[in-house]
């Protein structure tokens, strides 16, 4: 399995992010280097990407199906994009408060501590649906670990789309997110304009 070992922070610089997007409080004391050179078009649109699949934790491939599946939907690729990658249980976990970060997230699906309608998935990238019952496992939610992450997750509003019972570690999908719903710094129509070249 590929990983990017890329430090958080440092990659945060490069691409212009503030790492609370990414569930992570802390800052950068370095200045970037900003240099006077204007970007071109297509740097525009790379860090763009490079950005979505950061902050989503997806590898190209996936993240070139993901825009193949979104083209292909009715309605407009980039929202439809957007939507694709917020659907992801990992990120759903993390909307509900669940994990400090969606890299958390996506280690507490990957040792089956989710179950999604009663049953247990371990892949980070499913799609969950309007209707669909997210939640702990029973043995896990006594665990220390679920106590902490509600400690630092307290504060953290919850989008409207989702409905959470922080006290017994459990979420709703209401409905599927609307744009105006996902607050990720991303320009997906520059997305849309680089996998069109």
């Amino acid at each position: 399995m590929a990983v990017d070992r890329t430090p958080v922070l440092k990659r945060c610089r490069s691409l212009a992010l503030d790492p609370v997007f990414l569930g992570i409080d802390k800052k950068s004391n370095r200045n970037p280097h900003r240099s006077n050179r204007k970007l071109s078009e297509y740097a525009l649109q790379l860090r763009e990407k490079q950005k979505a699949k950061f902050i989503y934790g997806v590898l190209e491939k996936p993240f070139r199906n993901y825009y193949a599946k979104a083209d292909r939907m009715r309605g407009l690729t980039g929202p439809n994009l957007m939507t694709l990658l917020e659907l992801r249980l990992d990120n759903v976990v993390f909307r509900l408060g669940l994990g400090r970060t969606r890299k958390e997230c996506r280690q507490i699906v990957d040792h089956k501590h989710v179950l999604v309608n009663g049953k247990t998935v371990n892949i980070p990238s499913y799609q969950v649906k309007v209707g669909d019952v997210i939640e702990i496992k029973e043995k896990a939610k006594s665990s220390q670990r679920y106590k902490e992450i509600l400690e630092v997750t307290e504060g953290r509003l919850v989008p409207a789309w989702l409905d959470v019972d922080h006290e017994n570690l459990k979420g709703v999908v209401k409905e599927l997110p609307t744009r105006d719903e996902i607050d990720v710094p991303v320009n997906e129509t520059l997305i849309v304009e680089l996998y069109s070249k």
